[in-house]
């Protein structure tokens, strides 16, 4: 059957892309907010996203609390380096 295949092929191009894109050189990841309290990191992804933000390049991670210290939440949006989009949109290749 074709489909799963060719569906496989297409899906390993996006992350491969996704990869690419978000790869150390391009730029770096920043912080846009750490937080114990999980209402305030999704107001802020909404924030984001209502901005306009593309989803790949917002990242969530939590950080698993212990006894006495709460699970910390933190979202970081993708910022690619602007010298180096500068020179791929400007480049003679």
């Amino acid at each position: 059957m074709p489909g799963p295949g060719k569906r496989r092929r297409r899906q390993e191009d996006a992350r491969q892309q996704l990869a690419a894109r978000t790869a150390p050189d391009a730029g770096q990841w920043e912080v846009v907010v750490a937080t114990p309290d999980q209402a305030e990191m999704r107001t802020r992804l909404r924030r984001l996203r209502e901005a306009g933000v593309d989803g790949s390049t917002i990242r969530i991670d939590t950080l698993c609390g212990r006894l006495g210290v709460p699970s910390t939440y933190r979202l970081s949006r993708f910022m690619t380096d602007p010298a180096r989009g500068y020179e791929h949109e400007h480049s003679d290749h």
